[in-house]
């Protein structure tokens, strides 16, 4: 790191995220109350925040505040404080404990059934009990609280995300010299979406005590302050700079994309056995090596658009008769909030379409499509990017979606085609791309028959373009431009 990128972070730094980076679970029962490494198992984190505010931590120390997920975390915490990351223990995990009341009202309720579908434009998935906004603004409250316990007054916190748009607030109060900042990683609703946010003002509230609020896009930065503008009646908005004046306080609203750990995803994809991560996943379904795989790769969230993918590919087959068995579709999809009603359904119909489409077109020789829940490490996964010819990222709405990053980095055998959502955040940063509309099922399978059929000239220059646009964005970087951004 420069002088120059070293001197934009602060001396003392204190990340907030529901998530955290290190887990702990009993894998044994203690003996009469005494814990040894044989009875906890320590569980890391994967994904974009992680993998970009992980190495930050360890360079500068500090505190990580986070919900305590693990069945064994207080046990082995002091205080809620445990050493991380074990072995080297370079910063502090500060840990708060939830209830299962606080859960379904904070995580599953108003962040998950009141944000989540409100800034993906899904309106009419909005659920709004009562008790979800009470447990929202009480978990809120109680992590505000510990990040009160391990801050000193002029420090700089960092929120992370659309579960703490209360806790600045709260903050501010108790450290009125501290530099608050908040990164919002998913999107941001347009003011005529926003109209539909229960309890909306105070969302904005307690997002204008920051000094910075980072945002993916220059269109969502831009939604905030218009939504301020239209909401919040003694705010001072001035559009064409993205600052806002509120009780006191100077927010800027920034556009800062998101990138990965380049170099991570790169040398794990060259060290990757691709022959041997194409039997794991793929077994006796797809044994011809010169069989092209087209692949998609998310959680289970009715956001990501699978079921207009797999109709996609229904449709190719059915226009195309002479591509059913050039190539097979792996969807690999992650399970996530399960006690969620239309997440369950949302599975339920991801199942039930990807058997039907093998059950119309699959022959004794040839698997149209593999589906899986298998977890993945992190070296797998990037084989399997390595081994995919055409990776499909067609989500309804995003507000980047860095599996457009990761799949074109593994992609080091120079040879790979990524069909992008015009509608996700990595559209509007990514060069190289065939972009489509989620919704339009026949411009998906156009676009993937394209892409299955460039040449190679044209796949290598748009790979090359997507890469250098990839680079651009490492994670490194979206940390530097982040505090760039707050005060002098």
């Amino acid at each position: 790191m420069s002088q120059s990128s070293a001197d934009a972070l602060p001396e003392s730094l204190v990340v907030v995220s529901n998530r955290q980076p290190y887990s702990h679970e009993w894998t044994a029962d203690p003996v009469e109350g005494a814990i040894t490494t044989d009875d906890v198992a320590v569980t890391t984190a994967t994904g974009g925040v992680t993998s970009a505010l992980d190495p930050l931590m360890r360079s500068l120390g500090g505190t990580w505040v986070a919900w305590a997920s693990g069945d064994a975390d207080m046990a082995v915490a002091d205080e809620g404080i445990v050493a991380v990351p074990p072995g080297e223990e370079s910063y502090d995990l500060k840990r708060v404990p939830l209830s299962e009341a606080e859960i379904e009202g904070y995580y599953h309720g108003y962040a998950n059934q009141v944000l989540w579908p409100l800034c993906h434009e899904e309106s009419g998935r909005i659920w709004a009990k009562p008790t979800y906004w009470e447990q929202y603004r009480a978990v809120n409250e109680r992590f505000a609280e510990a990040v009160r316990e391990v801050t000193d007054p002029e420090d700089t916190v960092w929120f992370q995300d659309y579960h703490f748009a209360l806790a600045p607030r709260r903050v501010r109060a108790a450290r009125p010299d501290a530099t608050l900042h908040h990164f919002w990683h998913i999107p941001w609703p347009a003011p005529t979406v926003f109209d539909h946010c229960p309890r909306g003002e105070a969302v904005l509230d307690g997002l204008l005590a920051c000094d910075v609020v980072g945002f993916h896009t220059e269109p969502d930065a831009d939604h905030f302050c218009r939504c301020v503008e239209a909401t919040v009646p003694d705010a001072t908005v001035d559009l064409d700079d993205g600052v806002v004046r509120y009780e006191g306080t100077e927010t800027r609203a920034v556009a800062n994309p998101l990138g990965i750990d380049v170099d991570g995803v790169r040398s794990r994809a060259e060290a990757s056995d691709t022959d041997a991560v194409r039997r794991q996943m793929l077994g006796d379904t797809v044994p011809d090596p010169s069989i092209p795989v087209v692949l998609g790769v998310e959680r289970l969230d009715y956001s990501k658009g699978i079921p207009e993918r797999i109709a996609a590919l229904d449709h190719l087959w059915e226009r195309r008769p002479d591509l059913r068995g050039a190539f097979t579709y792996v969807q690999k999809a992650s399970r996530t909030r399960e006690g969620i009603a239309d997440y369950r359904r949302y599975r339920q119909d991801v199942v039930a379409e990807m058997q039907r489409i093998n059950e119309r077109y699959g022959t004794d020789d040839w698997h149209p499509a593999v589906y899986t829940e298998r977890r993945l490490s992190a070296e797998t996964l990037a084989g399997l990017y390595r081994v995919a010819d055409v990776a499909l990222v067609t989500p309804h709405r995003d507000g980047m979606n860095l599996v457009a990053h990761e799949y074109p980095t593994a992609c080091v055998d120079g040879d790979g085609a990524l069909v992008l959502s015009e509608l996700a955040g990595a559209a509007t940063q990514l060069d190289g791309a065939l972009t489509v509309n989620p919704h339009d099922i026949a411009e998906i399978a156009d676009a993937l028959e394209r892409a299955l059929e460039l040449d190679e000239r044209d796949r290598r220059d748009r790979l090359g373009r997507l890469q250098a646009s990839i680079e651009a964005l490492d994670s490194t970087n979206w940390v530097e431009r982040q505090f760039r951004a707050g005060p002098d």
